[in-house]
């Protein structure tokens, strides 16, 4: 499994090309796929992306979920109606859709923020607003972790 963590800002020249950083290249290599799963997020003006181990991961989740519900038709058509294989160039660029690049607002720089078992790709700007209000949030809520073994409480 690819774990993306830090954050790395790079530019995005005018066919929408854009380096992924090499710490997450390198997360993903040896995967079937040479490049990533993206999609753009339902949660925040942002792309998702991730390799195709947890994006089979996201599939397998979301067969747990009531065939034909609501629930389940929202999330698939959210999440994978919308997701695209970004395959690597020679160089480690992507190609960012245009609807990928008007969803995030992104136009000469893209930031990539590692979340864990995936990542997301931002405006700059819009990351740096993002990460402050989070970390507020998290602040006035006193999110914690449960400490490694503990599998009770932990959240607040």
């Amino acid at each position: 499994m690819a774990i993306f963590i830090g954050t790395f800002e790079n530019k995005v020249d005018q066919k929408g090309r854009v380096s992924v950083p090499a710490q997450f290249r390198q997360a993903l290599a040896g995967q079937a796929f040479n490049g990533i799963a993206a999609f753009r997020s339902h949660r925040a003006d942002a792309v998702e992306a991730c390799g195709m181990d947890f994006m089979e991961q996201m599939i397998a989740r979301a067969s747990e979920i009531d065939l034909f519900s609501e629930t389940h038709d929202d999330l698939a058509t959210t999440i994978f109606s919308d997701s695209q294989q970004l395959g690597f160039d020679s160089t480690g660029r992507i190609m960012l859709p245009d609807s990928f690049r008007t969803h995030a607002g992104i136009a000469d720089r893209a930031a990539f923020v590692g979340m864990g078992q995936l990542f997301q790709i931002w405006e700059p700007e819009k990351l740096e607003a993002h990460k402050a209000a989070a970390r507020q949030r998290a602040r006035q809520q006193r999110l914690t972790l449960p400490a490694p073994g503990n599998s009770g409480g932990g959240g607040r």
